[in-house]
């Protein structure tokens, strides 16, 4: 019975070592050593208990801490929330009634932000090609920010526009020196000083300017206007007070460019090619003869009218002179035939007409070949349109501006040798007319006399 005792104690010590985890069974001796450890045992269990509640009840308060501070956000924030909620409410109200209120007031003023939008609208292109620009640089971008503009414009803006205008308005009636950026011929572009008559014209060292509105700077024109343009615009650069003349473009810069585009004489003759060249080496050729020939008309008209104030002093160096001298010898050497006289007279004339009347031919050859070599020119001309047309496939003026250019020169180029020479060559038959008529009415004043004297000696 005692062993049993014991056995069962021994596996109840067992089990309270392996809750306890202190001792095993083995360890214990006696009865009174189980009870001390299962006194110890329980003891520290129920310290442990202690502590778990301690901690527990801790958790708890810290946990009703936080709910009860949760709570007290959880308050506020609906408060908070309420009171966000009534203002908004009021807010919405007080936004509603100003809404109103500024589209009453606004009335006239959307009406004036749609004139405003439509002036600078349309003011912007002006601007944009305006020669001030050059001066006033940033006013194309405020034109068109303004006319693009959604919104109705500030006082500031609506001043600043009113002031461009009139500016506009005031510079144009202006003449003006100020510095800039100029871009040379070659694109360098060079600080000068510039001269600007309004909103019309520019000038600098010289030279005529043009506005290029793309990078905002005046550039000199590739090709400048005649020698007068040119003067005018080197008169009023160099001039500091006073007036002097100018050339004022009213079409702000299309007349000048037009101008300036127009070919010179040189230019128009190249046009021609072969046809007006072989023209004006046959004009060249005919006015050279002309000039030659009236020369020396002049001159020896001038020599026969010399010679009638002496006719008793025969002098070779003119026509009259060699005429009388021909039948006019040695008076016991006179024939007393008059027809032999007058053959001698006749063809004394006839000797000088054809140096009196010379390069007249020509002459009157150039006047009907002239239009005629135009007309080749033109027909050549013609030809160059017609195939310009087949190979572009359309009739565009540039295309054929070449070939109708070539055709007009031409035409131009032989009208024009043929009406100078024309006159020139009727002056010169006029001359030679008279000279002519002076020695036949000399020669038969020579053949009456020598009749009269005949008759006499009979």
């Amino acid at each position: 019975m005692s062993a049993l005792i014991r056995k069962s104690v021994l596996a109840l010590v067992a089990l309270i070592a392996v809750a306890g985890g202190t001792q095993t069974a083995s360890a214990v001796e006696s009865l009174s050593e189980l009870l001390e450890q299962t006194r110890n045992a329980r003891a520290a269990k129920t310290a442990e208990n202690a502590e778990r509640e301690r901690e527990f009840i801790e958790n708890r308060d810290r946990r009703a801490g936080l709910l009860a501070d949760a709570k007290r956000k959880r308050d506020a924030a609906e408060a908070r929330s309420k009171a966000l909620s009534t203002s908004f409410d009021a807010n919405e109200i007080a936004l509603a009634e100003l809404e109103d209120r500024m589209d009453q007031r606004v009335g006239n003023l959307g009406e004036l932000f749609g004139v405003v939008r439509q002036v600078a609208g349309d003011g912007a292109s002006i601007v944009y090609n305006s020669l001030l620009s050059a001066q006033y640089a940033g006013r194309d971008t405020f034109f068109s920010q303004l006319g693009q503009a959604k919104e109705l414009p500030s006082i500031e803006k609506l001043e600043r526009l009113w002031f461009e205008i009139q500016r506009e308005m005031t510079e144009s009636g202006r003449v003006v020196r100020f510095d800039a950026k100029v871009i040379d011929a070659d694109g360098e572009p060079r600080d000068a000083e510039v001269v600007r008559i309004g909103s019309f014209i520019a000038m600098s060292d010289g030279k005529y300017l043009s506005y290029l509105p793309s990078v905002g700077k005046l550039g000199v024109l590739p090709r400048q206007p005649s020698g007068e343009l040119l003067h005018f615009a080197s008169a009023l650069q160099q001039a500091k007070s006073g007036h002097v003349k100018a050339a004022v473009d009213p079409s702000r810069g299309v007349l000048l460019s037009m101008i300036v585009q127009r070919p010179d004489i040189v230019e128009r003759i190249e046009k021609g090619e072969a046809v007006g060249y072989v023209i004006i080496v046959v004009g060249l050729i005919g006015m050279g003869l002309a000039f030659y020939q009236t020369i020396y008309l002049v001159w020896t008209r001038a020599a026969v009218s010399r010679q009638l104030k002496s006719l008793d002093r025969l002098s070779t160096d003119n026509p009259l002179g060699r005429v009388l001298a021909a039948v006019k010898t040695d008076p016991e050497t006179i024939e007393a035939d008059a027809e032999v006289v007058e053959l001698r007279v006749s063809e004394a004339v006839l000797r000088e007409v054809p140096r009196l009347e010379r390069f007249q031919p020509f002459l009157r050859l150039a006047v009907a070949a002239g239009p005629l070599l135009g007309l080749v020119g033109t027909v050549i001309g013609m030809i160059i349109t017609f195939q310009s047309i087949t190979e572009s496939g359309s009739s565009d003026p540039r295309l054929m501006a070449n070939g109708i250019g070539q055709a007009m020169i031409a035409t131009v180029l032989g009208l024009g040798i043929a009406v100078p020479l024309l006159f020139l060559n009727a002056g010169l038959a006029t001359l030679s007319r008279g000279v002519v008529q002076i020695l036949d009415q000399q020669s038969t004043g020579l053949l009456a006399e020598i009749l009269e004297r005949d008759r006499e000696a009979r």
